[in-house]
C-alpha cells in the first residue's frame, strides 16, 4: 500500500514539472538560459558553456530588451538563434560620452593605457564605467558608452528551465 502512494506521489511530480516545462515562457516567469553571444563578424563576447546557466526575470530588466523578448515564448529545452538590433541591446554609441580630461586630473597612480576599463565619479556622485581609449602627454580620452553600444548582436539561446 504505502509502495503505491509513493508510485502516485512520483507520478504527480513528474507530470507537474512535464507541465511547467512545455509551457512557453511568459513576461513574469524566472527562467535559465545557456547562450553564446557574437559580434557581426562571428567573434564570441560572452558564453555561459562553461558555467551554471544564467538565471533572469522575464519582464524585469536584468538582460536587453531584444534577449528578453527572444526567450519569451520559448519551451524548456528549446533552442534557437536570434538577431538583437542594437537598438534592443545597448543602443546606438553616444558621441557625448565620450570625453578629454586632462592628465592632471588623473591620480598618479593610475597608468591609464587604451582598452583599460575604469571607474570615475560624476558630477552627481555616481561611479561611471569608462573605457580609456587614446591617452597621449596632456590627455587622456575616456568612453562612457557601453562597450557593445552601437553593435548588432546574435546570440545561439537555449532555454534550460522555467523556475
Amino acid at each position: 500500500m504505502e509502495t503505491l502512494a509513493v508510485s502516485r506521489d512520483l507520478k504527480r511530480k513528474k507530470r507537474n514539472y512535464r507541465e511547467k516545462n512545455m509551457k512557453p515562457a511568459k513576461n513574469g516567469d524566472t527562467v535559465k538560459i545557456h547562450y553564446t553571444g557574437r559580434l557581426q563578424d562571428g567573434t564570441v563576447f560572452d558564453s555561459s558553456s562553461d558555467r551554471e546557466p544564467l538565471k533572469f526575470n522575464i519582464g524585469s530588466g536584468q538582460v536587453i530588451a531584444g534577449f528578453e523578448e527572444a526567450v519569451t515564448g520559448m519551451v524548456a529545452g528549446e533552442k534557437k538563434t536570434t538577431q538583437i538590433p542594437c537598438d534592443k541591446a545597448y543602443g546606438e554609441r553616444n558621441p557625448s560620452m565620450v570625453m578629454v580630461v586632462e592628465r592632471e586630473h588623473v591620480p598618479s597612480e593610475i597608468a591609464p593605457e587604451v582598452g583599460q576599463r575604469l571607474q570615475v565619479g560624476s558630477p552627481n556622485g555616481e561611479l561611471l564605467a569608462v573605457t580609456v581609449i587614446d591617452v597621449n602627454e596632456e590627455n587622456i580620452t575616456l568612453d562612457a558608452n557601453p562597450p557593445l553600444a552601437g553593435e548588432d548582436l546574435t546570440f545561439e539561446i537555449e532555454l534550460v528551465e522555467i523556475v
